[in-house]
């Protein structure tokens, strides 16, 4: 009900709403019809951080997802099957350019091989998330830190969609080495995130996993795009424009396929995914 609310501690705010509602419901109310009533507080979104694993910490704010779920129990179960089935051909058969890969980012750069780090997945839940290395090392995040904070709060303010303005990714980038650059306009980087899928983190097709910084930029309705399925390799952003969609259109494409998506509507983008990537459009 408190939409505008900015929430720096709660406890004071609730305890503040409970002290205005109850002194209006004693004075219009009788002791006994008062003493029937029970107040909950519930604050959207929820504290992930302190979620049991799987589920947000709250059902109240989110009846809809357990119904969502139940309702494609099966299709779940076909949608894990063909990533694991999917993501061990695919380690077997690219092997060869994994190692290529390996050796380059190896002997290009001083650092390690593979790049890991901290993603929010389905319902919140931090992961760790794999890339071939494409930077140097000890560079300042920061920079893409404050890039995407202000991207995303820039364009939610504004509601426009400027020209030129809004690439969801740093361009031109210092950080990044010769090879990872080719790595990057390539795809090859992502080829990692195969082993994710196995493990479970991601699927082969959803929406990218955020960085935590980023999602502690997004706005209430952004976040229901790590709430409805897990995050994938590829995805309805990738094959229609990548990086050169714009952030809140990037959303709405995930909560499309979040709300429509089937076995054969992942196999679709499969198959449309290697025409994006020799395209290129929107890789930095």
């Amino acid at each position: 009900m408190f939409t505008g609310l900015v929430v720096s501690d709660k406890n004071s705010i609730l305890s503040a709403i409970l002290t205005r509602v109850s002194s209006t419901l004693r004075d219009e109310l009788t002791f006994e019809q008062f003493s029937q009533i029970s107040i909950t507080f519930h604050l959207f979104p929820d504290d992930w951080e302190n979620d049991k694993p799987g589920r947000p910490s709250n059902s109240a704010l989110y009846p809809d997802l357990e119904n969502h779920d139940t309702s494609r129990k099966g299709l779940l179960v076909v949608k894990r099957a063909l990533d694991i089935v999917a993501c061990s051909m695919l380690l077997l058969a690219l092997a060869p350019v994994l190692l290529i890969v390996a050796l380059a980012v190896r002997l290009s750069s001083k650092g390690p091989i593979l790049f890991r780090q901290q993603r929010v997945g389905q319902f919140g839940q931090n992961f760790t998330f794999l890339k071939f290395r494409s930077m140097y090392v000890n560079n300042d995040h920061k920079v893409h830190q404050e890039f995407v904070t202000k991207l995303i709060a820039e364009e939610s303010k504004s509601g426009e969609k400027r020209e030129g303005k809004g690439v969801y990714k740093l361009t031109n980038d210092k950080r990044i080495t010769k090879i990872g650059g080719f790595l990057r306009r390539t795809s090859l980087d992502e080829l990692p995130q195969l082993i994710n899928v196995l493990r479970g983190d991601m699927s082969l097709v959803g929406p990218r996993p955020p960085i935590p910084y980023e999602l502690a930029a997004y706005q209430t309705w952004h976040r229901r795009r790590v709430l409805e399925v897990k995050p994938g390799i590829t995805g309805l952003w990738q094959v229609t424009g990548r990086s050169r969609v714009k952030f809140d259109e990037m959303v709405r494409l995930d909560l499309r396929y979040a709300t429509s998506w089937t076995p054969w509507l992942d196999l679709k983008i499969l198959m449309m995914t290697p025409m994006a990537v020799i395209r290129g459009s929107g890789a930095f």
